[in-house]
């Protein structure tokens, strides 16, 4: 299938497909005129790179998953790699969370402490 169907099917602008490959985690084959040419799998593939993403990973994180990403993660049991780089970056997020309280309550008592 070409962009413009993989776009459509999959709700992903072409651009986002395009930085997709960019990024190595969708591939295409060129035709003869220079049309990307997109295999049964890349809807699964787009789909997944999507759930991903709107799940707060970084595009490098979903290149750590390239195993999980045939796969249906909404549907099959979770991809043992998927959720362990779930649980490093909800680490990390608390952790920022926590840093970010803490100067929330460093700009309050500055605040109620005066000038």
């Amino acid at each position: 299938m070409r962009i413009g169907e993989l776009a459509e099917r999959t709700g992903a602008s072409p651009r986002s497909l395009r930085y997709y490959e960019q990024r190595g985690l969708l591939v295409s084959e060129r035709t003869a005129n220079g049309y990307r040419e997109y295999g049964p799998g890349a809807v699964e593939r787009v789909r997944n790179i999507r759930l991903l993403l709107d799940s707060g990973l970084a595009s490098e994180d979903v290149q750590e998953l390239q195993d999980c990403l045939e796969i249906d993660l909404v549907r099959e049991p979770a991809c043992a790699e998927a959720v362990a780089l779930y649980e490093h970056r909800l680490r990390a997020v608390r952790k920022r969370i926590e840093a970010l309280t803490a100067t929330e309550r460093r700009i309050e008592r500055q605040l109620s402490d005066g000038p």
